[in-house]
C-alpha cells in the first residue's frame, strides 16, 4: 500500500512513518522542516503545507491509497499567538486533504485531540457532543466536522491524548521537554487538576497503520492510555524512571479549573488488534535524548538501562 503522511517529522508523523513502513508499505512522507532519517520504502518531500496547490501536486503524484494526517500547530499557545496559521494547518488543510483523497480514492486517517472536550464530564465517549475551551480545540473541532462531510466512509477522525515517546528531534514529547527543563536548572511547574490518558506514540502509530489497511472501519474513534493521570504525576513518575528526585525537580500548581480529558476507546478497541497500555510501559519506552545523557548522569548518578524486546 502507498501512504502519504502529512507532518511527517513530528512527534506522531515520524513515529507513523517508522511503524509503516516496518509494515512493508510505501510511504512519501511529507514534512516542512527536520530531514527524516533515511528508511526503505520512505520518500521524503520538503512541502509548505499551507501551500495546497504544492500540497495536491504531492498527492497526484504518488496516488496513494491512504492520506494520513499528522500536521497541526499541536500546542494551544502557538495556535493563540498565530491563528490565522493555524486555521490553516489544523482546519482548512484537513479539508482539502479529505478532498484529495476522496478525489483519488484514498482512506483518509485524520488526527484530532482530546482537547474538543471541556474536561467536565469524562470520561468521554466518541459518542459524546463536543465543546472545546480554547482556539486550539476549536480549530480541531471544526476540522473533524469539515473531513467527515467530505467523505465519511472512507475517513477516520482518531482522537488521542497527551501523546508521549521519543521524537525525531528528541525536543517534541512531555519527556523530553521535562528533561531539557531541569537540564537547564528550572524546576518543572505541573498541574495537579489536568488529568488526561497518555498514550503511547508507539502502539499509536501501529494504530494509524492497522487503521489504513482496515477499510471497514470509519468515523469518529477515540484511543488513549489506560490510566488517568494528572500532568503533575506523570511529570513526578517520569522523574523517578530517570532516577530524579520528584521533590526536587517538580513543582505542583493548580489551573482555573479541574479538567479531567480522559478519553473511553471501548469503541476503537472493539474493532481493532492493536492494544493500548497503562503510563509504565511508556515509561519503558523513554529514552534520554544523546545529548542529555551527561547532564543525566551528574545529576542521577547513573543512566537508565535500555531494555531490548526479544
Amino acid at each position: 500500500m502507498t501512504i502519504l503522511c502529512t507532518g511527517a517529522s513530528g512527534l506522531v508523523g515520524w513515529n507513523f512513518v517508522k511503524a509503516a513502513a516496518e509494515a512493508g508499505h510505501k510511504i512519501v512522507a511529507l514534512r516542512t522542516r527536520n530531514s527524516l532519517p533515511a528508511l526503505a520504502g520512505v520518500k521524503e518531500l520538503e512541502v509548505d503545507l499551507t501551500d495546497f496547490n504544492a500540497v495536491q501536486r504531492a498527492v497526484l503524484d504518488a496516488f496513494p491509497e491512504a492520506i494520513v494526517n499528522c500536521a497541526a500547530v499541536s500546542s494551544p499557545a502557538d495556535v493563540d499567538s498565530n491563528p490565522e496559521l493555524a486555521e490553516k494547518l489544523n482546519a482548512a488543510l484537513p479539508e482539502k486533504l479529505a478532498v484529495y483523497a476522496d478525489h483519488v480514492g484514498a482512506r483518509f486517517i485524520h488526527i484530532s485531540s482530546d482537547m474538543v472536550f471541556d474536561g467536565s464530564a469524562a470520561p468521554y465517549k466518541n459518542t459524546d457532543v463536543p465543546c472545546p475551551l480554547n482556539l486550539y480545540g476549536q480549530t480541531k473541532l471544526l476540522a473533524e466536522k469539515k473531513v467527515l462531510k467530505v467523505s465519511a466512509p472512507t475517513t477516520v477522525v482518531l482522537r488521542t491524548s497527551h501523546v508521549s515517546g521519543n521524537s525525531l528531534t528528541r525536543k517534541r514529547s512531555f519527556h523530553e521537554k521535562l528533561l531539557r527543563i531541569w537540564a537547564s536548572g528550572e524546576k518543572a511547574k505541573r498541574r495537579t487538576d489536568d488529568i488526561k490518558r497518555a498514550t503511547s506514540v508507539r502502539l499509536l502509530a501501529s494504530t494509524m497503520v492497522e487503521l489504513c489497511e482496515r477499510k471497514n472501519v470509519s468515523g469518529i474513534y477515540h484511543y488513549a492510555g489506560l490510566e488517568s493521570l494528572s500532568r503533575y504525576e506523570m511529570a513526578v513518575r517520569i522523574a523517578r524512571k530517570f532516577g530524579l528526585d520528584p521533590n526536587e525537580y517538580v513543582e505542583p500548581v493548580e489551573g482555573d479549573r479541574y479538567v479531567d480529558l480522559s478519553l473511553d476507546m471501548s469503541c476503537l478497541a472493539a474493532r481493532i488488534k492493536t492494544r493500548t497500555c497503562m503510563f509504565n510501559e511508556i515509561l519503558d519506552e523513554m529514552e534520554v535524548p544523546p545529548d542529555l545523557e551527561e547532564w543525566l548522569k551528574k545529576a542521577s548518578g547513573s543512566l537508565p538501562v535500555k531494555r531490548y524486546k526479544l
